[in-house]
């Protein structure tokens, strides 16, 4: 069952209050890349949760933002990480006027962003 529960984004393992985001964003960035900062904190839970924030004056386009934060929610599922609160927020517009909203090219650069930020807080990679 615990492969199973890995898999999923329940409740649980989600940041959903304001207050949750406030005590991990009074906290300063652990990583940057290009288009995402990453805060994260240690939690007392036996699992890693996560918060999403895509502003839309950073991706003004819905499917843009909702690509962004299913693919965070994706590899967030897939990562092997410690107990700790981690909120991905996008900190660079991604949409430019004359591209469409979800580009092969920009799903991959941004897929490839969050691998490494997932990657920076695994384990073996804090040690």
């Amino acid at each position: 069952m615990t492969g199973a529960r890995s898999q999923d984004f329940a409740r649980e393992r989600r940041i959903v209050k304001t207050d949750e985001f406030s005590s991990v964003f009074r906290l300063r960035p652990v990583y940057r890349t290009a288009h995402f900062v990453l805060y994260t904190r240690v939690n007392q839970l036996t699992h890693a949760r996560l918060g999403v924030v895509a502003a839309k004056r950073l991706a003004p386009r819905a499917v843009t933002r909702n690509t962004i934060k299913r693919t965070t929610r994706e590899l967030f599922r897939i990562a092997e990480l410690p107990p700790i609160d981690c909120i991905v927020r996008l900190s660079k517009p991604v949409n430019v006027r004359k591209g469409p909203a979800t580009t092969a090219s920009l799903k991959r650069e941004l897929r490839s962003e969050l691998l490494r930020l997932f990657a920076s807080q695994r384990p073996e990679a804090r040690s």
